[in-house]
């Protein structure tokens, strides 16, 4: 079945796309989710025309996250954390600790455009890469601080 896209949908395209996707999955997630519509004649007039729309808007972002990559790169961030005997951690420091502390000083970053392989379970320095959008990418720094 060929629909149109009113949404971006991860791994199958952005917001006017046409697309030939199965009919079960189509009928069934994207059409009830109001993730995609139906192909037609009209509808595609529209698509075009939501798709111009969608590149500026995506424009527009692109602008806005170059302007917060220049400004947030090469900050530095201090998480403070609980610790034990030998200055281990308790639990971990994840990407939502991380947009925590971000947010405190000012930088309102979603935690999944922190790209953290794993939970941070030690104490130091650690450099962490930011995706704020396609190619854009800031870099912070982060100190993880004990308190007893």
């Amino acid at each position: 079945m060929k629909v149109i896209l009113q949404k971006d949908v991860t791994n199958l395209g952005d917001a006017g796309d046409v697309k030939e996707v199965a009919d079960g999955y189509a009928r069934n997630f994207l059409i009830p989710k109001k993730f995609a519509v139906r192909a037609s004649a009209g509808s595609t007039k529209m698509a075009l025309h939501q798709k111009r729309l969608a590149e500026l808007k995506k424009e527009k972002r692109a602008k806005s996250m170059k302007e917060l990559a220049s400004s947030i790169n090469g900050q530095s961030v201090t998480v403070k954390v609980k610790v034990g005997e030998n200055e281990k951690i308790f639990g971990s420091v994840t990407a939502q600790d991380i947009a925590q502390a971000l947010a405190n000083k000012g930088f309102e970053i979603d935690k999944r455009r922190i790209d953290l392989d794993q939970p941070i379970k030690s104490l130091g320095e650690f450099k962490i890469r930011l995706k704020l959008a396609d190619g854009i990418q800031a870099e912070i720094t982060l100190t993880i601080e004990g308190e007893s």
